[in-house]
């Protein structure tokens, strides 16, 4: 039952964003670098030795909003989070790294503000909610034992069985369990030409990571992650 509702809600996802790209002028293929981390303390802020390289790829819309200078530009990703903890030398005893890498179909909805810059350029700032759902991913161990053993584990990423059509309740919730929706607040700017669109973004996750816990007690545990992207406008 729920992975028929699990199925059914990312189907529903993918449609919707297809009805806003069939009303979009242009859109874009979009790929880039995630720079993502978890923040570690009751205000939000993170340890940037804990940042953790990641991509996104996907396509974005672009739907005029009545005027050349503003848009609405819905968006389907498919993205990297997470973070990672490091002690120690690689190859050295008591070396020690972990990476936490969940992986997310994500749908951003951005208002874009643009500025010409020249005949066929534009400088560009927007700001937007997104939502997204985690649908795979890994958590890797590797590290140098006193004796100088080198040892390696890599385990699959458990989300919670959460059913999206409940919002009061978390099903499935437990330890060691990632909850299974995220969302946030987006942030973009760049530089448009063309045919090609560079820019760089900004995810504040307002979701804590941990299943069963209050994402509105504070704000530990929740991704930061900063992207730089290229796009080709189609």
């Amino acid at each position: 039952m729920y992975n028929m509702k699990m199925k059914t809600f990312t189907l529903a996802t993918a449609m919707l964003f297809a009805g806003y790209v069939s009303n979009a002028q242009h859109g874009l293929i979009r790929a880039g670098v995630n720079l993502a981390n978890v923040s570690v303390t009751d205000n939000g802020r993170v340890n940037h030795a804990n940042q953790l390289t990641s991509f996104q790829v996907g396509i974005i819309g672009d739907i005029p909003l009545g005027t050349s200078v503003l848009s609405l530009q819905p968006g389907l990703l498919y993205t990297g989070k997470g973070s990672k903890i490091q002690q120690g030398t690689v190859g050295q005893s008591g070396y020690y790294k972990q990476t936490f890498n969940p992986r997310y179909l994500e749908v951003p909805l951005n208002v874009v503000f643009k500025a010409p810059i020249g005949k066929t350029s534009r400088i560009f700032v927007g700001a937007g909610p997104y939502a997204a759902v985690g649908i795979g991913g890994d958590v890797k161990t590797e590290g140098t034992n006193i004796l100088g053993q080198t040892y390696l584990k890599e385990t699959d990423i458990e989300f919670s069985n959460d059913d999206p059509t409940t919002f009061n309740e978390e099903e499935g919730a437990g330890l060691g369990l990632v909850r299974r929706f995220d969302y946030g607040l987006n942030g973009t700017a760049g530089i448009e030409g063309k045919s090609m669109v560079l820019g760089i973004g900004y995810g504040l996750g307002l979701a804590k990571l941990q299943s069963g816990s209050n994402s509105g007690a504070d704000n530990n545990n929740k991704h930061r992650v900063w992207s730089i992207t290229l796009g080709f406008k189609f």
